[in-house]
């Protein structure tokens, strides 16, 4: 089947397009500033989800073992990883599945490190549980961003129970590579800190690079690592909430599992059940075609901010469909970026500082060509208005 990404859809009750007043005093702004896509997702899942409503029973869900296969073909098929079915674990979500760990896995006090600048979650997950937030800032060398280590060893003590890391990473672009995850893997086996690993972005990254999943570093990595996968970006399925977690350790598997038994969301719903079987199963052909279509719009981004009059730079990513801006040339306090970027410009775009970083403006690409145009358009417009 082939699909048409160019074509507009009808949106119903779209966080993206409908809170955008709580973030920026107004909804006239076209929307970047959201990670999920603008595309329907796949065909057999649309079917699969119609099939499933029209049956008319919406009792408690069961897991078949079809489910986990369907995770596991498309993780060993599309990067090498071998997951034991007995190692996946049902979270409601990315940040939930963290955020549980983070509370039953350590005690208040303990530090938690994390790499800005980063998806906010990352810090919200630490402090709202009362542990201490560690930083370990990535480095930037030559638009380019990297890992310190030096600065990861100096932080870590025996407070320290977790990092957080973001494979690939979200916002800065990273597929990390074998060599730096076996580096930052061995650090932290060594010194006792287990790693949470979201690997949501996993199947946005950009020839000819390629994502390295963590608990395939190394046998030690495998059991210091609790990974975090889900189909919510790959297929557009956010909004079904629906997560696996990779728990190599079954005390870790039972101590989590219980966790959600207290709040009785130990079983998918309904739907996301059926969604993330057949996204994994069937949704294969339309993945292939939107990364063709990400690639495209990856050049049209290359393109426009090449050699940019107005001074911003763009972090060209590896991986992901959130791509980094760089206004920092511009001298432009918060105030100044919101009233000339965003208003103005009538886009809405993601404040840098919210990851940690001031000056940058993340922006998503998951969009038509004729929106991705008329955004890049309008932040012309509004830099030519300084």
């Amino acid at each position: 089947m082939l699909y048409n990404f160019d074509a507009d859809m009808q949106r119903t009750n779209s966080a993206k397009w409908e809170e955008m007043y709580k973030r920026f005093g107004t909804n006239d702004l076209l929307p970047f500033w959201f990670a999920d896509m603008e595309f329907k997702s796949p065909q057999p899942v649309i079917d699969a989800l119609t099939e499933r409503a029209q049956e008319g029973v919406f009792g408690y869900a069961f897991r078949p073992e079809s489910y986990f296969e369907a995770i596991r073909t498309w993780f060993r098929e599309r990067h090498g990883w071998n997951i034991d079915p007995e190692t996946i674990v049902y979270s409601p979500g990315i940040i939930a599945a963290m955020s549980i760990i983070i509370k039953e896995m350590t005690e208040p006090g303990d530090k938690i490190i994390v790499q800005p600048p980063v998806y906010p979650p990352f810090f919200d997950v630490v402090t709202k549980n009362n542990r201490q937030l560690i930083l370990n800032p990535l480095k930037e060398e030559n638009g380019r961003y990297v890992m310190d280590f030096d600065d990861l060893e100096k932080k870590i003590d025996s407070k320290v129970k977790f990092l957080l890391l973001c494979n690939p990473h979200n916002p800065v672009g990273r597929a990390w590579e074998k060599s730096e995850l076996e580096r930052l893997g061995e650090i932290c086996f060594r010194s006792g800190v287990k790693i949470i690993s979201d690997e949501v972005h996993c199947d946005f990254v950009f020839k000819p690079h390629k994502h390295i999943p963590a608990a395939t570093v190394s046998e030690e990595f495998k059991n210091n690592c609790i990974s975090i996968v889900a189909p919510n970006k790959t297929f557009n399925l956010a909004g079904l909430q629906g997560a696996s977690v990779v728990m190599p350790d079954p005390k870790d598997r039972e101590r989590f599992n219980f966790a959600l038994g207290t709040l009785d969301i130990l079983r998918n719903n309904v739907f996301n059940l059926v969604a993330i079987e057949t996204a994994y199963r069937y949704g294969g052909e339309w993945y292939d075609q939107l990364m063709e279509y990400m690639e495209g719009n990856l050049s049209i981004m290359i393109d426009r901010f090449k050699d940019n009059p107005h001074g911003v730079k763009l972090i060209k990513p590896e991986a992901t469909y959130l791509l980094w801006l760089d206004f920092r040339d511009l001298n432009l306090t918060r105030e100044q970026m919101h009233e000339k970027i965003i208003l103005k410009g009538k886009v809405a775009l993601d404040y840098g500082y919210r990851y940690g970083a001031e000056g940058f403006l993340r922006f998503s690409i998951g969009c038509p060509r004729a929106m991705l145009e008329n955004g890049l358009d309008r932040i012309d417009y509004a830099l030519s208005n300084l």
